[in-house]
């Protein structure tokens, strides 16, 4: 029974050949989406005046100007505009005026200092605007030396909320599942793919992390006790809970964006299918009723639908739900497999990987059903998921020959790989940091 049930759970989450006759879509890739970036200037940061500094404080307030710039490239609206040496030399400047600035195309300029005392470091910014010299926007920060980097998201974080209105992910983290220690476990690390940790340690098959809305715990599914049960991990205290072990497969589970309920697919009666789930793990409602495999549910932004994939036309595709479990409509037409949807936190938009051209690709959809797009063009590509702002998708691909973890922009463009050595998947995005 427990080989039978390994075996449905493997063909429910990464299956590709129940399907091999269905007829694949021939496509085209859109042209990428262009438009005109904010440029933003980010200064080498200087040391305040009369105040003692040490060579490695001098290399803190370096680190922290590059990882500011490398966020602020990292957003698909802004170019960080670099210093031009020809121009220096041509204009015999010895330091850079924001007028200067201003001619070499920058908007806005990034200035900033620190102080060191002890082991902290305090840290002063100004933002300017190239062209009237005018300041607007300031903002101080204290912070252990060695606590620059996530100094340095906070920085970032706070200049595009000042130039935006919008809250910035660069202080957000990503969870993954890697087989680097040979078996798949979970992992974590920031937006970016820095500061690499292990956090499950189980030696079993570990699959489907989820963030919950406070960015805290993770829930996934795993086969530490043989059968694929549902449990939730404490990123706070490393505590494991087992929330699920019904008969069957417990898969695919994410928490409600009110953190009240857990959708999920649970096998319990026989073929896959969705069910609504107290925050306990008790079960408060099936949604779908089909002789169908219906699995990787996903919430909308206010958590009054539900997009998930169903067999039920005879290939994988992807529907949409209330949530609780009416008014069911296809989402998806284009392709003979579609499947993983995620819903973008922006409300409009789908992300899911579909066959495209004999591969797998991630391509987005409106939520009315116009607009598909395909944004991946080599290797074979699964399990996307959209930032917290809703402006990058996070995802994995084969394209080097190994299956990493990569990150683009919601064009399609600035392609980034976050990992290395092979045998990374399945990536989830955090929400805000609070």
């Amino acid at each position: 029974m427990k080989r039978l049930t390994c075996t449905i759970f493997i063909l429910l989450v990464l299956a590709t050949t129940g399907y091999s006759q269905v007829r694949d879509y021939s496509g085209r890739l859109d042209p990428k989406q262009g438009f005109q970036n904010v440029r933003i200037a980010v200064e080498d940061f200087v040391h305040r005046e009369g105040t003692k500094m040490l060579v490695s404080d001098s290399v803190a307030l370096v680190r922290l100007a590059e990882i500011i710039r490398d966020d602020l490239n990292f957003s698909p609206f802004y170019e960080v505009i670099e210093l031009d040496s020809f121009y220096m030399r041509h204009m015999e400047l010895d330091v850079i005026t924001l007028l200067g600035w201003s001619h070499l195309g920058a908007e806005y300029v990034v200035k900033g200092e620190g102080e060191f005392a002890g082991d902290d470091i305090i840290f002063k910014y100004q933002i300017y605007s190239a062209n009237s010299g005018m300041q607007f926007a300031r903002g101080r920060f204290r912070s252990l030396i060695t606590n620059y980097r996530r100094l340095a998201h906070r920085v970032a974080n706070e200049i595009i909320l000042y130039l935006t209105g919008d809250e910035g992910i660069f202080d957000t983290r990503v969870c993954f599942i890697s087989k680097r220690t040979g078996n798949k476990e979970l992992y974590l690390c920031d937006f970016d793919g820095a500061n690499v940790y292990q956090l499950t340690g189980n030696g079993s098959i570990n699959l489907s992390p989820a963030f919950t809305p406070d960015g805290q715990k993770l829930l996934f599914t795993s086969f530490m006790h043989d059968d694929p049960q549902l449990y939730q991990y404490d990123i706070r205290d490393g505590k494991v809970d087992l929330l699920a072990a019904y008969p069957g497969i417990n898969s695919a589970a994410r928490v409600s964006p009110d953190g009240e309920d857990i959708v999920c697919a649970l096998s319990r009666d026989g073929n896959a299918e969705i069910y609504l789930l107290h925050r306990s793990g008790k079960i408060k409602r099936r949604l779908t009723f089909t002789s169908a495999i219906e699995s990787s549910p996903c919430w909308s932004p206010n958590g009054r639908q539900i997009a998930f994939t169903s067999d039920r036309s005879g290939s994988p595709q992807i529907y949409i739900m209330d949530s609780d479990g009416v008014n069911i409509r296809r989402l998806t037409y284009v392709g003979g497999y579609n499947d993983s949807p995620d819903w973008s936190p922006k409300g409009d938009k789908v992300v899911y990987l579909s066959r495209v051209n004999g591969r797998f690709n991630i391509c987005t959809i409106d939520v009315t059903g116009d607009n598909f797009r395909i944004l991946t063009e080599k290797g074979n590509n699964e399990n996307p998921h959209w930032s917290p702002d809703g402006n990058h998708v996070i995802f994995s691909s084969t394209r080097t020959g190994e299956k990493e973890i990569y990150v683009m922009d919601l064009f399609g463009n600035e392609e980034k790989r976050l990992t290395t050595g092979g045998g990374n998947s399945n990536p989830t995005w955090s929400g805000y940091t609070r």
